[in-house]
């Protein structure tokens, strides 16, 4: 029979799995989190483990991204299947790391993969969809699983997004300054994080624009690679002022928060049509050096509009890895330290599936995961529909 997870103690030692895919398309990162109390600073990362989509599911998903003709309903059903038997290797390889059993561990927290995001459509309604199939994920590795995570903060007229400044908040704040955290996925997103001494700043966080997901595409259709290891062909290439002034024209970089967006807008075709408008040849790798320079520029333009004139950047995500990107966010804010959060123990690519777990968590307890002020939502609520073992 199956049954729902027992109820703990407020302050009783947890284990959750948290699971993230994000817009990147490269794979699934999962940490296996024990928890010693109710706060997120309280959490300890017992294991780690990544595995990479295979090539046809990649290309499925970025496909399903956007409409794009004949039986989507079944490629979808089929693609969230597969997603789910990805989880369920990544639980597995979790569990025999850390000598841990499914019995022990109380949920996993499944973001899913997005294929679209459309919180805000002109009629008021809107909709964030991320394919898995949580059923067949919890019938895989015994475990209750939490997913479904942004639907309801949509429904109750949020964006769904970002999730995580209220976990960045737990781990990452500071008693003395303010704090900036940088997610540099396949899209990026910040959160600002006010010092302990500023009660009455709240948080702030919102997506600002594109992260890896068109350096990546183009790296893959000009170089045969999935990403630009450490920006090294960037660092290569030469920016085109025109071009990177056409990008950062974007008008959804103006748009202030509450914000968020996705492969809907930063896609292919949309960079196609920024390269069409300035109608001049430039090099592949010219190109790709100015979409690294895009992306640093809208990141770092927020953070100077936004950042409570924060003297400290931590960053996450894939894009902490790319060494190109790192020195560039350097060099346009100088009166910051940029440093990945592996500064504050926490390593970049396990950051957002701890947040996953975090919300898992969130859930079961009956506690909010949102943060109202960020995604604006009309109140705090909880996230998550329950799937048991």
């Amino acid at each position: 029979m199956s049954t729902l997870p027992k109820p703990a103690q407020a302050h009783h030692c947890e284990l959750y799995i948290g699971l993230m895919s994000g817009t990147s398309l490269d794979g699934v990162d999962g940490v296996l989190v024990q928890w010693d109390g109710a706060q997120p600073q309280q959490m300890h990362v017992l294991a780690y483990a990544a595995q990479a989509f295979p090539g046809n599911l990649r290309q499925e998903l970025l496909a399903l991204n956007s409409p794009n003709g004949a039986n989507e309903l079944h490629r979808a059903a089929l693609a969230g299947n597969a997603v789910s038997r990805a989880y369920a290797d990544v639980v597995m390889q979790l569990l025999q790391q850390s000598s841990t059993t499914a019995s022990q561990v109380r949920a996993v927290g499944a973001h899913g993969q997005t294929v679209r995001h459309q919180p805000q459509l002109h009629d008021g309604t809107g909709y964030t969809l991320q394919l898995q199939n949580p059923a067949l994920l919890a019938e895989l590795t015994g475990i209750a699983v939490v997913a479904d995570l942004r639907s309801r903060d949509v429904a109750a007229g949020g964006q769904g997004a970002p999730l995580v400044p209220a976990f960045h908040q737990g781990v990452f704040s500071r008693a003395d300054q303010a704090t900036v955290v940088l997610n540099i996925g396949g899209i990026a997103n910040l959160s600002v994080l006010p010092a302990y001494s500023s009660p009455a700043a709240p948080v702030c966080g919102f997506d600002c624009g594109p992260g890896n997901a068109l350096m990546d595409w183009w790296c893959l259709q000009h170089t045969g690679a999935s990403y630009d290891d450490q920006g090294r062909w960037a660092a290569g290439g030469v920016v085109h002022p025109a071009l990177l002034a056409r990008l950062l024209a974007e008008p959804f970089l103006q748009q202030p928060p509450p914000k968020s967006t996705g492969r809907d807008l930063f896609n292919p075709t949309w960079l196609q049509s920024q390269l069409q408008a300035v109608a001049c040849n430039i090099s592949p790798q010219d190109v790709q050096a100015t979409l690294t320079a895009f992306t640093a520029h809208s990141c770092a333009d927020a953070i100077r509009r936004y950042g409570q004139g924060s003297c400290s950047l931590l960053v996450c995500g894939g894009g902490a890895l790319n060494t190109e990107l790192m020195r560039q966010l350097q060099a346009l804010l100088p009166q910051a330290k940029v440093e990945s959060t592996s500064a504050r123990g926490l390593p970049p690519l396990q950051v957002e599936a701890a947040a996953f777990a975090w919300l898992a968590r969130q859930c079961l307890h009956g506690l909010p995961g949102n943060l109202p002020a960020v995604t604006g939502a009309q109140g705090p609520r909880i996230l998550g529909a329950i799937y048991p073992a």
